[in-house]
């Protein structure tokens, strides 16, 4: 009866892991009749030569019909298949590890952020650099803050990386009410997300031209290195800099309505940096930045004792001597 029960569970529990293998095996028996019956008849001759006289010419031709190996190649398409599909229907313990590494992303959304120095212009190819970072999250959670006078919050820390893609989409500088370049109560902001979120350390992204409160900033910075969280920085735009289109025509101008040239400010940039623990990218060097992010999340994974994951094993493999004694048995030699 015990027997009986775990046939029961075990045929409750059978799936495939990969189901879609599945259609491969009606295509793969349609193809092997098809062969059939293409061998079976009489090939091109039949149409050169008539049927009696082509009867008589075949005088050294078996009177028995030798087996034919289109079914035993349609049972081993088939099997092949079905270990692709991987068939399942037990668990297997499995080690689980959390990452708890948080990156929040600091986005400048500054008047500046619309000069074109950099093409189509500044915000732009920063959303580019923010979907580069969103592709190389791989599980890592991920926050977005962007600021102006004032900071906002777009995403709080998730592993939704469609969610934060969708969201920084349609940013740009026209969207915040006010403008200004205040960067240092961003950076608290991404602060108490990393504190309520994230365990240990993090990372902080900031995506920036500039920013016009440096003190308060790399204080900021320095108290987020204090917590053990580093502080990257990407500069947007080059130090010949550019003008600033306004929204209703013209450029910006200073208070003595010169217009105004704006320039990366690389030097600042690399203070915040170095105040944050981290390092300053130019443009051409996020790859370098994704790579010291991902490498870091890898290295500060760590195996979670008190929880208890579990896998389907793929039963697969098993299929595959069958598989294997079919492909020698069709080198027969005569059945081709």
């Amino acid at each position: 009866m015990d027997l009986i029960a775990d046939l029961q569970a075990a045929l409750g529990r059978f799936h495939f892991l990969r189901p879609a293998w599945l259609l491969a095996v009606p295509l793969l028996l349609a193809l092997a009749a098809w062969l059939a019956r293409r061998s079976a008849t009489t090939g091109a001759w039949s149409s050169l030569i008539d049927a009696p006289l082509l009867g008589a010419l075949r005088l050294h031709e078996r009177q028995t019909p030798s087996a034919s190996p289109w079914p035993w190649l349609g049972l081993a398409w088939t099997l092949a298949a079905l270990a692709l599909a991987g068939p399942t229907w037990q668990r297997e313990p499995a080690t689980a590890y959390s990452a708890p590494d948080g990156w929040v992303v600091v986005l400048d959304l500054s008047p500046s952020m619309v000069a074109q120095d950099v093409s189509p212009n500044r915000a732009t190819r920063a959303r580019y650099a923010i979907d580069d970072l969103l592709r190389s999250a791989q599980g890592t959670r991920i926050g977005l803050v962007v600021f102006g006078a004032e900071p906002y919050l777009v995403t709080p820390l998730t592993d939704d990386v469609a969610t934060v893609r969708g969201l920084s989409g349609p940013l740009a500088p026209d969207l915040l009410p006010s403008a200004g370049d205040r960067l240092a109560p961003a950076l608290a902001m991404a602060q108490q997300l990393l504190e309520r979120t994230a365990t240990n350390g993090g990372h902080v992204v900031v995506i920036s031209d500039g920013f016009e409160d440096p003190a308060p900033a790399l204080a900021a910075a320095e108290s987020l290195r204090a917590r053990k969280t580093t502080v990257d920085v990407v500069g947007i735009g080059t130090p010949t800099g550019a003008l600033v289109p306004l929204p209703k025509g013209g450029f910006q101008q200073d208070a003595q309505g010169r217009i105004e040239i704006a320039r990366l400010d690389s030097d600042l940039l690399q203070r915040l940096a170095g105040a944050g623990g981290g390092r300053a990218f130019a443009l051409d060097q996020l790859p370098a930045l994704i790579s010291s992010l991902q490498s870091h999340a890898t290295g500060t994974a760590t195996q979670v004792d008190d929880v208890q994951a579990a896998r389907w094993r793929d039963a697969g493999g098993w299929l595959l001597p069958a598989v294997l004694l079919l492909v020698a048995g069709l080198a027969r030699r005569g059945w081709w």
